[in-house]
């Protein structure tokens, strides 16, 4: 697979993870929204994509356990029932739903909330954990269909008003739980085969890179400009939702 790229997209692509998993280091999430774009303009979707998953499924494994105490699980467990839902539904409908309609529909939605939230940085209050409704099937929902739910658990905890270090744990617990069903089904259609994990196994020195390197500047952010940070990538997640 490597072998089939030139030594410069080699290390373009390098590049582009490292990059990507920095930014997942500083705000927990945002690596897919970064690497799969990119990475697909030098290889087939069918290699980016579950190969991104992989790498994300490590960072958030690495997020969870260096900051477990800081989990907030009550807001992960009223998810979770929903969760489960939206990823049914998807597979149901998974080749009859327009997909080209509810992308856009769903970019346009992201970049009204996330230009908002530019301006109103900490809700009064936590609203309420019904909010995990729509958080959880949406989250689920899309991700099934476009490796790109994320987006919906960052909006649910933003939301919650959770502090950094709580976000970054909380959402990486999430994706670890939300991404067993993805590694199954990904290795029961056969996409999990010997070049693939070859090439995992090239992009993780990589990855761990980039968030060390994330992880430095996360501890030097102040609240304010994390929550700003979160709400510019939920505009890029709109984008790149419009763009596909």
């Amino acid at each position: 697979m490597l072998e089939a790229l030139s030594t410069t997209n080699i290390i373009i692509a390098a590049i582009i993870i490292c990059s990507a998993y920095l930014v997942r280091g500083i705000a927990g999430f945002g690596s897919g929204l970064i690497a799969i774009p990119l990475l697909a303009l030098m290889l087939p979707l069918s290699i980016a994509v579950p190969l991104i998953v992989l790498l994300d499924y490590i960072a958030s494994a690495s997020h969870g356990v260096k900051h477990r105490e800081a989990i907030c699980w009550r807001d992960i467990l009223p998810l979770l029932p929903f969760s489960i839902v939206g990823v049914l539904m998807a597979l149901y409908l998974f080749n009859s739903v327009d997909a080209q309609v509810l992308r856009y529909g769903l970019g346009i939605f992201l970049l009204l909330f996330a230009v908002y939230s530019l301006f109103s940085i900490t809700p009064n209050a936590a609203p309420s954990l019904l909010w995990a409704a729509p958080g959880g099937t949406l989250g689920g929902f899309i991700g099934t269909l476009f490796g790109t739910g994320g987006p919906f658990y960052v909006l649910y905890l933003k939301l919650r008003g959770l502090n950094k270090t709580e976000f970054r744990a909380t959402f990486a617990t999430i994706f670890l739980i939300d991404g067993i069903g993805r590694l199954i089904g990904y290795m029961a259609t056969g996409f999990f085969d010997l070049a693939l994990l070859k090439v995992v196994a090239v992009a993780v020195p990589l990855m761990a890179i980039g968030m060390y390197i994330g992880g430095q500047i996360h501890s030097n952010l102040s609240q304010e400009t994390f929550q700003r940070g979160i709400s510019i990538l939920l505009i890029v997640s709109g984008i790149s939702l419009l763009l596909k």
